[in-house]
């Protein structure tokens, strides 16, 4: 497993859709996942550390965990099938350690709330992995790699407009 860090959150003008991208700095590996964005939008709300009126989903998960005595200890994306990321959430109950399954980012959303390590397989970095961020623009042309387009697309809500959105 590599660890890895959300490098930041693009959008593939093409699609329409935005673009999670993690990133080890130490090893030049960006990993680009196409996710939906409503889960866009929860990622970037815990980067950016808005605080919400009511707990998010995300939020909900991490103290479900820890009001049943557990430890989110990390998130893997574990496989990649037929151009879908699979991934897990480790959780240690009572000693014991579980695996959940889960959409990537879902996962991801998870870590930055719960502050853990967010870590790829080697086999999923070898499938869709690329060197540095210069070979995902040239990969992944139509992709806007923007990082701060979705902070300003926060800036732009009210909280009024969270209540109802999210």
């Amino acid at each position: 497993m590599v660890e890895m860090k959300v490098y930041g959150l693009a959008v593939d003008d093409k699609a329409q859709s935005p673009v999670l991208i993690l990133k080890d700095e130490s090893r030049d590996l960006a990993l680009p996942i196409w996710i939906g964005p409503v889960e866009a939008m929860a990622i970037s709300l815990a980067l950016n550390e808005v605080e919400t009126p009511r707990p998010m989903t995300h939020d909900l998960c991490v103290r479900l965990v820890q009001s049943l005595g557990g430890l989110v200890l990390s998130v893997e994306v574990v496989d990649l099938r037929e151009g879908t990321f699979y991934a897990e959430i480790v959780v240690s109950v009572a000693g014991q350690i579980h695996r959940v399954d889960c959409r990537p980012s879902d996962a991801v959303a998870l870590a930055v709330r719960a502050r853990v390590p967010i870590r790829v397989a080697e086999a999923v970095l070898e499938g869709a992995g690329t060197r540095s961020l210069e070979s995902t623009k040239a990969q992944f042309a139509g992709v806007d790699l923007d990082r701060d387009k979705w902070t300003e697309e926060l800036e732009n809500l009210s909280p009024d407009e969270i209540k109802y959105k999210m």
